[in-house]
């Protein structure tokens, strides 16, 4: 059973994806919950501090879905692979909640949370250097920054997600992976790795 601070938590999200957040409103928010003006304004002083909010427990769960893929030691090839897959996948089965995280979101409204906000990607980093270290270490992965690393794997695939999300286009990001793989196989592990022990 959810709580009241889940369903109005849900709410705020039918409604941003419905109505975006300028033309979203608390009444429509509070209809959706079947919340109580009070119930709202005890949980959240403001629209804007429920779209923060809703933002970092989105950003949260798409930080634990990227992370289970590289979660079991792997080599580099796998894990590229993997970390692309577990993007995509998320993308494709929680949609609304991609498009709230990467389209509809905006720095202005989030300024609020932007410390939790670096929290959480400080988190998300940490983990992916605890996969990538070893791979380093060993030559097996390019030397760049975690930065430009999490660039060249992710970026890619969120163009192909971008399209899809805002309806430009209707093909499945995931029927790219094996080329986004490939692409960013040859931009961040290192050519003569191979299949490395531990690789997949």
């Amino acid at each position: 059973m959810t709580t009241a601070r889940e369903d109005l938590l849900a709410a705020g999200l039918a409604v941003f994806d419905r109505d975006g957040f300028e033309g979203a409103t608390v009444a429509a928010i509070r209809t959706r919950a079947r919340a109580s003006n009070g119930s709202f304004f005890h949980f959240f002083g403001s629209k804007k501090e429920l779209a923060g909010t809703l933002f970092l427990e989105i950003l949260g769960r798409y930080h634990a879905s990227v992370l289970a893929g590289v979660a079991e030691p792997c080599g580099a090839q796998e894990g590229v692979k993997r970390l692309i897959r577990a993007h995509l996948d998320w993308v494709v089965n929680n949609r609304r909640e991609a498009r709230y995280l990467f389209e509809i979101s905006r720095s202005e409204w989030t300024e609020e949370v932007r410390g939790a906000q670096r929290e959480q990607n400080s988190r998300l980093a940490e983990a992916v250097e605890r996969w990538r270290a070893p791979l380093l270490e060993r030559s097996e992965l390019l030397p760049m920054t975690a930065t430009l690393f999490f660039s060249q794997i992710i970026g890619p695939a969120q163009i192909f997600c971008r399209a899809w999300l805002s309806g430009r286009d209707r093909a499945d990001p995931r029927d790219q992976i094996d080329v986004l793989t490939a692409c960013a196989i040859r931009a961040v592990v290192a050519p003569d790795a191979g299949n490395q022990p531990g690789e997949k």
